[in-house]
């Protein structure tokens, strides 16, 4: 005799719909994907996948390699923090590189031009780059409250023309003379991030951005400020009907995004070789892993140092990805691409249910 299957009992499939509704669920999803598309990728160009993944933990993570490796997860975080405060009230800030290289050339030209000694002029430098960038971020409120131009369309314009000025003003400015590179005279001592102890690529800059990530946190979860860009996030209407200023709130929150990525920039260019580089603040990708890393944890500022680390991961181990499982290094980028793609279409969907469900 046959039995016929048993169904799924009530209280189990209301704890399966609970699990399945969990905030972690598309964000581990969209990780397992972008990892499966990576290893179809690999193994249809003949090679192991397993072999190209163990080679990129090997790299990011060798004992030799950390320091390299923390200093990076600190970028990371800090383009991470100029993606997520826009993000928590439904915004996407795409301007990452134009203001990071505005905060780059911002930091180099008070290093090069203030005489003051470096326990002035490293903190002034931050602050120079800080308020030049996050002043370029706000410009997107404005246009989004009084014209319509949405954030997300406005950040991603204004970016290219920032970089394409830094780069004419290294070019033909205030580039080294005789040099065949289009960069900045090397910074003097004082204006270069203090060491911290014998590492040679992590700096004070590190836990400049760490600061920055437990003033967001702090913001986030205990000032009147960040409920307020929660509340937005979860529904615009809403919060405007209960006397949210969404465009005030906009504005702050687009200069503080801008002014993230101007910190980190300035850090960079302070940091080893010293000096800004055409093109050198941009090619890494610490924006796209930011972007990445935010999409990745939400916004919510406690998991970006956790989500960066994957990103870091990749990043770093690429190399060496590259070097021994003889797999480009730009999988990588599309491994990001993936994480990218499924969450913000998951957030789309979100906010069309959101819409529906208020009108």
């Amino acid at each position: 005799m046959t039995s016929t299957p048993t169904k799924p009992q009530p209280r189990a499939r209301r704890l399966l719909a609970t699990a399945l509704r969990h905030p972690a669920v598309v964000p581990l999803g969209a990780v397992v994907l972008a990892l499966l598309i990576g290893a179809v990728i690999i193994a249809a160009a003949g090679l192991d996948p397993l072999t190209a993944y163990a080679a990129v933990l090997e790299g990011s993570l060798d004992p030799r390699q950390l320091d390299y490796t923390f200093s990076v997860w600190g970028f990371i975080c800090g383009m991470a923090l100029a993606a997520a405060i826009p993000l928590r009230m439904g915004e996407f800030n795409l301007g990452g590189n134009g203001q990071m290289v505005l905060g780059g050339l911002t930091a180099a030209w008070v290093a090069l031009n203030v005489p003051l000694p470096g326990i002035l002029l490293v903190p002034l430098a931050v602050l120079a780059a800080a308020i030049v960038s996050g002043g370029f971020g706000a410009l997107s409120a404005p246009l989004a409250t009084r014209f319509g131009i949405p954030i997300i369309i406005s950040t991603l314009l204004l970016s290219p023309i920032a970089v394409a000025v830094v780069s004419y003003l290294l070019r033909f400015q205030i580039g080294e003379a005789g040099s065949a590179v289009a960069q900045t005279p090397r910074l003097p001592d004082e204006g270069r991030m203090w060491a911290l102890g014998d590492l040679s690529y992590s700096n004070t800059g590190l836990l400049v951005i760490i600061a920055m990530m437990v003033a967001f946190y702090v913001v986030d979860s205990r000032s009147a400020v960040g409920f307020e860009l929660r509340v937005v996030g979860a529904n615009r209407r809403f919060g405007a009907y209960g006397g949210v200023r969404v465009g005030r709130l906009a504005f702050g929150a687009m200069a503080a995004a801008g002014a993230a990525a101007g910190i980190v920039g300035a850090i960079i260019v302070m940091s080893s070789p010293y000096r800004l580089i055409d093109g050198a603040l941009i090619s890494p990708g610490y924006t796209f892993a930011g972007l990445a890393a935010a999409l990745l944890a939400g916004g919510r500022p406690a998991l970006i140092p956790v989500t960066a680390i994957l990103f870091t991961i990749l990043q770093v181990g690429g190399a060496s990805m590259e070097r021994s499982a003889d797999v480009p290094r730009q999988l990588s980028d599309v491994l990001q691409g993936v994480v990218i793609v499924v969450l913000a279409l998951r957030t789309v969907l979100d906010q069309r249910r959101t819409e529906r469900s208020s009108a």
